[in-house]
C-alpha cells in the first residue's frame, strides 16, 4: 500500500492512534478516551455545543476513513492502537455535560462501561460491520447510550 515511513502513513497513524495516545502498551481504548477528555472542555469552553458538535461530526467521517486506511497498512482488522473510534464515541458520551468535570467523569465511566460491555446494538455492530465503518460504528453508539444516560443524570441531578 505505502511505507511505514511515508507522510501519508504518519498522518493516518498520528490521527487513527488520537496523537499517538492508542500507542499505550496497556488499556489503549481507555488511553485514547483519556486524551479525548481535554479536547473536548477545550472545544466546549472556547465554541459551545456547535463546535462539539462539528468536532464530533469532522471526527466520525475522518475516523470511517482512517481507521479504514490504517487497520489495511497494518493488516489488521481492528488494531487496538486505532483509538479514534473512542475519540467519536467519548466526544458524544460528553455532549451534555458542558464544562462540569463530575460529569466528564460519569461521562468517560459511561462510555467504558458501553465500549467494552457491548450491550445491544453496540455488540451487533462490533460483530457484523466491517472496516473502517464497523471500527467505528460501535463506538459511536456506545457512546450514544453513554450520552443518553449522562443528560438523564444531569436532568435529574445537576
Amino acid at each position: 500500500m505505502f511505507s511505514k515511513k511515508s507522510l501519508k502513513f504518519r498522518l493516518l497513524e498520528l490521527f487513527a492512534t488520537w496523537f499517538y495516545s492508542g500507542k499505550s502498551p496497556k488499556a489503549p481504548g481507555t488511553c485514547g478516551s483519556l486524551a479525548t477528555l481535554p479536547c473536548v472542555y477545550i472545544i466546549f469552553y472556547f465554541g459551545g455545543y456547535l463546535a462539539l458538535i462539528c468536532f464530533i461530526l469532522l471526527v466520525c467521517l475522518i475516523g470511517i476513513y482512517v481507521a479504514d486506511a490504517f487497520s489495511k497498512a497494518l493488516n489488521i482488522k481492528d488494531p487496538g492502537q486505532i483509538v479514534i473510534d473512542e475519540t467519536a464515541g467519548q466526544s458524544i458520551a460528553l455532549i451534555f455535560a458542558g464544562t462540569n468535570l463530575w460529569l466528564y467523569l460519569i461521562g468517560f465511566a459511561l462510555f467504558r462501561l458501553f465500549d467494552i460491555s457491548k450491550p445491544s446494538i453496540i455488540g451487533w455492530a462490533d460483530k457484523k460491520i466491517k472496516g473502517g465503518l464497523g471500527i467505528m460504528l460501535d463506538d459511536i453508539f456506545a457512546g450514544l447510550f453513554a450520552a443518553i444516560v449522562l443528560g438523564v443524570i444531569k436532568y435529574y441531578f445537576f
